[in-house]
């Protein structure tokens, strides 16, 4: 009878371990220099040789050739011992347990009542293997913990699993007692060379594009890409093409990922259902399918940003190449995402066609990226400190300002249809989309004592416009000196809250009056003690909103009367 690949070709040596150096040196180093633990815990995906590792173990600890191997510490594979190991046939020393169907506590009581014998041999070791460690319960795990704490001489526990996390859980004592080993994943490349030499050994041809299927197939196992080979071999005779490679596994052509980039790129949603229909007549997996499209995601990603993908057919690959300069990097990168958030409503939903249609239509008409400076007919692109923000435009510095316009608005409580505006009085135009209409400037204040005063308060009332702080801060502070660029200003009181309130605005003051004088300004505080008047300053009065609303307008009607005549033929009031 025929032995499958999987068994045939398993590795009989610590050298012989795909990508797993790192624990071959250690347990090879072991056994040669007789420093073998008592317990060890092999973790990592299925497949890629943590039993095989645990029985090479074994084979070592009591190969009758053991210490004549070159290089030392390996078993020699050939003698009686190593070739029933390696076999699974029946072996007194060595012990192989399912702890997925013998994981209850009798189970683990019998375990170490079997421990306490000896080996069979002098200078034999006996080994036990529990494979699916994961499955033994808490019940289990206490019964051999003092077992693993304190073992008979002579014996070792070797524990494989793949999931490392429960055994965590369950019995976190345990891991402390157990040497562990993690196992890493076999690349795609390293899986295609050994399919390669398992084929040469057989005397087979392959093409290489099905060997790439394979390893991609097998997601780092080393045992499920020769389950596969096997399979594919069993399936017809001659080389193995990729085609037959698809045929056994129900994998998607790649033409039809092709066909879905096309789409995608010359914006075809129409083309999404002949697609999605001809992937479920040929009785394809939709689940399959989207993986697949997802690592031609992937893969087109890379190209486009220079590095280079693994496991591509060469049919793939040239359409990748092909399309890596007709669809945006954002995209490919937006699609992926899409992708991550519809992948589990696909293996969830009892319509998963719906699902999927869906996400191929998304892409499909999908709004595309494209460059500020496209989108703007080639202009060159506003710079970030000249930007417009949300609240307006920012303002501009000058010599000549004047007094923003203010915002009128209809009463809420009357709401009449809008009347014409009386003559004199300009209809409000809607602003422009792309560019905000340019703020009137401010009128200038002399950079004199006399100049601030005299417009102390209207710049009050701006500041209160801008910051109800900055406004409060200013109402209890008059300038008592001016020397360019230096004003300094006087408290009327020893109240430390009014001095620190001005200390905190002082930044925002300076630009205020900056944008007034013209030019730069340099606010000092004096103490009232030593730097305000002979006479106390007088504090002015506090002003509300309304009081800043009505003073505004009584500024502006000074400057244009239709504005006055406006406001009370409509009933009109000047907002913030």
């Amino acid at each position: 009878m025929p032995i499958a690949l999987a068994r045939r070709y398993r590795p009989k040596r610590f050298t012989d371990l795909l990508v797993q150096d790192h624990v071959a040196a250690v347990l090879r180093g072991a056994v040669l220099k007789d420093r073998v633990g008592h317990g060890y815990l092999l973790t990592g995906p299925r497949g890629v040789g943590k039993t095989t590792a645990a029985r090479i173990l074994a084979m070592a600890l009591n190969c009758e050739n053991k210490g004549h191997t070159d290089p030392p510490g390996e078993p020699c594979g050939e003698c009686t011992n190593c070739l029933r190991i390696w076999n699974g046939s029946a072996n007194i020393d060595v012990v192989e347990i399912d702890a997925a169907s013998n994981r209850g506590v009798d189970d683990a009581r019998e375990l170490r009542e079997r421990a306490m014998y000896a080996a069979s041999q002098e200078g034999h070791h006996k080994v036990y293997i529990v494979d699916e460690a994961h499955m033994l319960t808490r019940e289990a795990w206490n019964a051999l913990l003092k077992i693993l704490e304190e073992p008979p001489p002579g014996v070792v526990f070797v524990f494989a699993t793949t999931e490392p996390q429960k055994i965590a859980n369950a019995a976190a004592p345990v891991m402390s007692r157990l040497q562990r080993f993690d196992f890493r994943r076999i690349g795609a490349g390293a899986i295609r060379d050994r399919l390669r030499q398992v084929l040469e050994l057989e005397k087979i041809s392959a093409d290489e594009d099905a060997l790439t299927l394979i390893a991609r197939h097998a997601d780092g196992g080393m045992r499920d890409a020769l389950s596969v080979l096997d399979q594919c071999l069993s399936f017809g005779e001659g080389a193995i093409t990729a085609e037959r490679v698809r045929q056994v596994l129900g994998l998607i052509g790649d033409e039809l990922y092709a066909e879905l980039l096309e789409i995608i790129i010359e914006r075809r949603p129409a083309g999404v259902f002949s697609l999605v229909d001809r992937i479920m007549d040929a009785g394809g997996d939709l689940v399959e399918f989207i993986g697949g499209a997802s690592e031609m995601l992937r893969a087109l990603l890379m190209l486009q940003v220079g590095a280079e993908p693994e496991g591509l057919t060469e049919g793939m690959r040239q359409a990748l190449v092909a399309a890596q300069d007709r669809l945006a990097t954002g995209d490919a990168l937006r699609m992926l995402r899409l992708v991550a958030e519809s992948e589990g409503g696909v293996r969830r939903s009892g319509d998963p066609r719906l699902v999927v249609e869906t996400l191929l239509l998304r892409w499909t008409l999908m709004d595309r990226i494209v460059s500020l400076e496209a989108a703007l007919g080639g202009a060159p692109a506003v710079p970030s400190d000249r930007a417009p923000s949300s609240r307006g435009p920012a303002p501009v510095p000058s010599t000549k300002a004047r007094p923003a316009a203010p915002v009128t608005e209809q009463r809420p409580a009357a709401r009449p249809p809008a009347p014409r505006p009386p003559d004199g009085v300009p209809e409000p135009e809607a602003p422009a989309s792309a560019q905000p209409a340019p703020a009137p400037s401010l009128e200038t204040v002399p950079f004199t004592l006399g100049g601030l005063l005299g417009a102390w308060d209207d710049l009050v009332i701006e500041a209160r416009s801008q910051s109800r702080f900055l406004g409060e801060a200013m109402t209890v502070t008059r300038p008592v000196e001016v020397a360019p660029p230096r004003v300094t200003l006087a408290l009327p009181d020893d109240n430390p809250m009014h001095a620190e309130a001005l200390e905190r605005q002082k930044k925002a003051l300076e630009s205020l009056l900056e944008r007034r004088v013209g030019t730069r300004v340099q606010v000092r505080i004096a103490p009232p003690a030593t730097g305000g008047p002979a006479k106390p300053v007088e504090r002015p009065r506090r002003l509300s909103d309304t009081d800043v609303r009505n003073e505004r307008l009584r500024a502006m009607s000074a400057k244009d009367p239709a504005l006055e005549t406006a406001a009370g033929e409509l009933d009109l009031e000047v907002l913030e």
